[in-house]
């Protein structure tokens, strides 16, 4: 399918258009549902906020084993 979208438009108004191979609600409940029924799980790290450059070091190095998850009650920490 091809839409046809003035440029001019979105540039002036400060506007984007963006799509995504995901899916919407439906399709996104329907994989949390198998993910469920079969047990599937995600690992992930989460760090406090101050070990935050340390995270994006190893982003920048592909050595991140994990989704790093920024703990947000560290922000009021030292």
């Amino acid at each position: 399918m091809r839409l046809g979208v003035a440029a001019f438009g979105l540039i002036v108004g400060r506007r984007s258009l963006s799509g995504s191979p995901i899916g919407g609600i439906h399709e996104t409940q329907e994989m949390l549902d198998f993910c469920g029924a079969h047990n599937v799980t995600a690992n992930g790290e989460v760090i406090p906020i101050q070990k935050v450059n340390e995270a994006y070091d190893k982003l920048h190095k592909s050595d991140a084993k994990y989704r790093f998850s920024i703990d947000m009650a560290s922000l009021n920490s030292k």
